[in-house]
């Protein structure tokens, strides 16, 4: 269970980028965090990556405020998170499949980065899981001969198949074909469920977050003014969002 009270983020300059935001992260929720350019959607994702700083506010992990935390649980922490961003950083002249099994920076050991090294073992779940994403058939490929599309479905295989407890994704279907963003969102739906991953996506489409996700929030001028589950958007909460 993780619970954020109060998190807010200032920027030098004294313009609030969070403003009091507090929610509660269920696991297996797969949640879509709506709203328009500028209202905050991209800011909560860093700020629950761990990516920056909090000016103010708890953040409670299992009941152990991260905010009061040292180090290396703080640390620990991060390597539980994936985060998703629109152009995900990856190994270039490696392959699709190395790419998923070596992971990204924050969820593997610097050693295992530099050397490539995997266990055998680890190819079976890293081929189901490129499958997962239809991806099967390119798994040799390397990474600089791939599409947009194709690279965010590979930055999603990476950090479901490494174990992240907690994924946040900023705009996971961006450069997806209107089919293939179904299919991505469907997959994540259900691997969210069957995982017990907590799934949290910045979507610029309503009408995926309203089709796929269990929860939504609404951001606007940094602020969290929609939290709904199980239902769609109504017609004045999609004029708040605006």
């Amino acid at each position: 269970m993780i619970v954020i009270s109060g998190l807010t983020r200032k920027i030098p300059d004294g313009k609030t980028i969070l403003d009091n935001v507090n929610a509660r992260l269920e696991p297996g929720t797969f949640i879509a965090v709506v709203g328009s350019s500028g209202s905050g959607k991209s800011a909560l994702l860093k700020a629950l990556a761990l990516k920056e700083a909090w000016t103010s506010g708890e953040y409670k992990v299992d009941g152990k405020d991260l905010m009061q935390a040292g180090f290396m649980d703080k640390m620990r922490f991060r390597r539980q998170v994936a985060y998703l961003e629109q152009k995900p950083i990856l190994y270039e002249k490696k392959s699709a499949l190395k790419n998923v099994l070596i992971g990204a920076a924050e969820q593997t050991p610097i050693w295992r980065r530099l050397t490539g090294m995997v266990r055998s073992d680890d190819h079976m779940g890293a081929m189901d899981m490129l499958e997962h994403v239809g991806l099967m058939e390119r798994a040799q490929q390397p990474v600089e001969k791939m599409s947009g599309g194709e690279r965010q479905r590979i930055a999603i295989a990476r950090s479901l198949v490494h174990g992240a407890r907690l994924v946040l994704a900023d705009e996971p279907v961006s450069g997806l074909d209107p089919h293939t963003s179904e299919e991505m969102m469907g997959t994540l739906k259900k691997l969210c469920h069957e995982k017990g991953t907590t799934i949290v996506a910045a979507l610029h489409r309503t009408e995926l977050a309203e089709k796929f996700a269990d929860e939504i929030w609404g951001m606007q001028d940094g602020r969290l003014i929609i939290d709904i589950k199980g239902r769609r958007l109504t017609a004045s909460e999609k004029l708040r969002l605006t």
